[in-house]
């Protein structure tokens, strides 16, 4: 088989990269380890930047998003000390979209295969070769049989676990790691949200969020050790620790019902230098990991996906290298800049087990100046909507 990019991985950088090679007219084939009932059943994020939904707009998968997506104008800060709303539409002039990054997959899913041919699920053993030369290839397993796959250029787009990054040579690389030593439990439910914004809290048992996908289906998080088993929580004890966290004042607004997924997620933040080596080019969690406060994982892959776009279509239509050579040095400062993000509002909402009385006085001295300042809401705002994919 010969193609012009090989796509390893179908989730939504993997996806959203192909339509919009696709659009341009470049040929590709994806690669996916998983079945599509696995991918399109992945619960993850639902907050989506500006940045994101125009690039939706552009690969024509926007339609559903349309018309069941939530448009959201600001959000809560709540501690002991009360709430602090941040209108980021005052703020910015923008907004953010809530719309899960499941139906982001369905509906790029559904627009691949309603072209036909070019994804292949459960492809085992997957491969790279070649990738220092003008002639890579990628090898890889379907139904006993191996395929070779002769193209132009690799896109990893495989995640942290996936064999892309882990097919360049470790000296080409310098990785930058910070675990935390908590992780976030998340519930799923059927009933509606308490509030019609997303409030991130911070108390003294540790953060909690609540969040939704819709009108009708909402998604909390409390956060917990990382020595916490997932079946030592019940929806009944998820539940009460949950309104403890949130208080009385919306705790009283919390419907409860069972859980349709519950599931621990640890935090990392992690960023590889540089994103390509050879012919391979990293987008997404093959390059990067952020903390989901703040919810920058997807949209940190959909802009590495507009640099990693238009710098194959550049080179395709015109033969210009300059574009795709300079890939990593354009996308890492905008991950350097989510990274901060949100490891700063990390430290900011979370219990950490060194957290001393000193350093809740802090915590609690920063929330108290974000209430009363203009410029520090400012901040937060155009850094929650998405910063520019062109800042110099």
């Amino acid at each position: 088989m010969k193609t012009q990019v090989v796509i390893i991985g179908a989730g939504p950088s993997g996806l959203l990269l192909s339509q919009l090679l696709y659009q341009a007219g470049v040929d590709f084939i994806i690669l996916e380890r998983q079945t599509r009932d696995h991918v399109e059943g992945r619960i993850r994020a639902g907050v989506l930047e500006q940045i994101t939904v125009d690039l939706l707009e552009r690969a024509g998968v926007a339609d559903r998003m349309r018309r069941e997506g939530l448009p959201h104008h600001g959000f809560q800060l709540l501690s002991e000390d009360g709430p602090v709303r941040i209108d980021v539409t005052k703020l910015t002039g923008k907004s953010v979209m809530v719309y899960g990054q499941t139906e982001v997959t369905q509906d790029l899913i559904a627009a691949c295969l309603k072209r036909g041919g070019e994804l292949v699920f459960e492809a085992g053993d997957v491969a790279l070769h070649d990738l220092e030369t003008e002639t890579p290839s990628v090898s890889f397993i379907k139904d006993g049989t191996r395929h070779q796959i002769h193209c132009d250029f690799v896109a990893g787009c495989d995640g942290y676990h996936g064999v892309s990054r882990k097919s360049i040579p470790a000296t080409a690389l310098q990785t930058f790691e910070r675990v935390y030593p908590f992780g976030w439990l998340g519930l799923l439910a059927d009933v509606p949200p308490c509030d019609e914004e997303l409030i991130y809290c911070s108390h003294e048992r540790g953060f909690a969020l609540a969040s939704m996908r819709s009108h009708t289906r909402s998604r909390y998080y409390v956060q917990v050790p990382l020595s916490e088993k997932l079946e030592d929580w019940s929806d009944d004890r998820f539940w009460q620790e949950l309104a403890r966290r949130l208080g009385p004042d919306v705790a009283g607004k919390l419907a409860v019902g069972p859980s349709l997924e519950k599931s621990i997620a640890p935090l990392r933040s992690f960023v590889t230098a540089p994103m390509q080596w050879g012919r391979l080019f990293l987008a997404g969690d093959a390059a990067h990991i952020v903390p989901p406060t703040g919810a920058k994982g997807l949209n940190l892959a959909a802009s590495d996906v507009a640099y990693l776009a238009d710098a194959l279509i550049d080179w395709h239509r015109r033969g210009s290298p300059d574009a795709l050579a300079a890939y990593s040095a354009r996308a890492l400062p905008r991950v350097w800049r989510a990274e901060r993000f949100s490891w700063w509002f990390t430290n900011l909402m979370h219990r950490f087990p060194d957290t001393d009385t000193f350093g809740r006085q802090m915590q609690r001295a920063e929330l108290d100046y974000i209430r009363h300042s203009d410029a520090a809401q400012k901040g937060i705002a155009e850094n929650y909507v998405g910063l520019p994919l062109d800042w110099s």
